[in-house]
């Protein structure tokens, strides 16, 4: 099961959770930072910090779906943008709050950075996900 808690003593986040917690003996899948290349290893929207955020959701969901699991089941998320900008960093977070990513909503941390790994990249997320049994899809609850 996992418990999505969003803290009375805190402002509240907009859609995203402030922790999730999993009980133990659940399998979790920890995947590496998805970026914005296609399955050829070629950038996508150079220059477009919104296309390379639909395809790092892309590629994400790929990764998640490899592994069992979905966007449903993701527990907790590192963002990346290579900005400074407030603006370009919203301009991400609308793809990822559109992507269902925000249904949980998991937890999150959105960051503006210097560079990442490949040139011209603008993003790249990091996610840690439930792999729900086969038989039946892990149960969610909200506090």
């Amino acid at each position: 099961m996992i418990q999505r808690v969003t803290v009375p003593g805190l402002f509240p986040p907009p859609v995203y959770s402030h922790a999730s917690v999993v009980e133990a003996g659940t399998k979790l899948a920890f995947l590496a930072g998805s970026v914005p290349l296609d399955a050829d290893g070629k950038l996508v929207g150079a220059g477009d910090p919104v296309r390379q955020a639909e395809q790092v959701i892309a590629n994400l969901t790929e990764q998640l779906r490899a592994v069992g699991s979905g966007l449903e089941h993701v527990l907790t998320t590192d963002v990346y943008v290579v900005s400074d900008e407030p603006g370009a960093l919203s301009a991400v977070w609308d793809v990822v709050e559109a992507s269902g990513l925000s249904v949980g909503p998991h937890s999150s941390t959105l960051l503006g950075v210097n560079c990442l790994g490949y040139a011209g990249q603008l993003v790249e997320i990091t996610a840690t996900a439930v792999v729900p049994e086969a038989d039946s899809s892990a149960e969610v609850a909200q506090a």
